[in-house]
């Protein structure tokens, strides 16, 4: 966000402007170019981030990032498996996928949040996983772009903190803490392009 200040016939006018990333993606199946940038519906959801340089999977030259599914998918889903470690689940952007895959592995009950993600297909596009810890707090930062969250609710995302607990984030304020995984959380899927 920019602010400035102008000044017309002797009065002060605050102009703010609003920069979104936009970039450009080109489809390896059809080989065309198209603009990219954060809320546009793109490839069965909506754009949630452009990764930029330093984040994990940037590579230059390449548009690359996280589309979060349009709607969130079950207010009352758990993270599951509470008492049992998983290990070794990832915070980082790129690591939700490999973390909803070893919670699914390694937890037997069928409706946990993980889950629910994996088995989702929206216009064909069927790699959806459950977001890690940072994955969630772009949805977070870029939430009125994206649009459709309960912005009073926590969210699930597919970093562990133990056996017991596992990591949320509130969309009233951004804090990330954790909580029981036996506890229902909002979720929302996201996928990487």
């Amino acid at each position: 966000m920019k602010i400035s200040f102008k000044t017309a016939n002797g009065l002060l006018i605050l102009v703010v402007t609003t920069l979104i990333a936009i970039s450009c993606h080109k489809d390896k199946s059809t080989n065309e170019t198209t603009s990219v940038f954060i809320g546009q519906s793109f490839q069965g959801g909506i754009v949630a981030y452009i990764l930029q340089s330093g984040d994990p999977g940037y590579k230059s030259g390449e548009t690359h990032g996280i589309i979060a599914a349009p709607v969130d998918l079950d207010s009352a889903l758990v993270w599951g498996c509470e008492g049992l470690a998983i290990g070794f689940t990832d915070s980082l952007l790129g690591s939700g996928n490999e973390n909803s895959n070893k919670i699914v592995a390694g937890c037997n009950i069928t409706n946990t949040a993980a889950k629910i993600c994996l088995d989702l297909d929206i216009h064909g596009y069927n790699d959806w996983h459950l977001p890690s810890k940072q994955e969630l707090n772009k949805l977070f930062i870029n939430k009125s772009l994206i649009g459709g969250f309960n912005k009073s609710a926590s969210y699930w995302s597919s970093s562990e903190y133990s056996g017991i607990f596992a990591w949320r984030q509130d969309f009233i304020g951004g804090f990330q803490f954790n909580y029981y995984k036996s506890a229902s959380s909002y979720i929302r899927a996201v996928r990487s392009f």
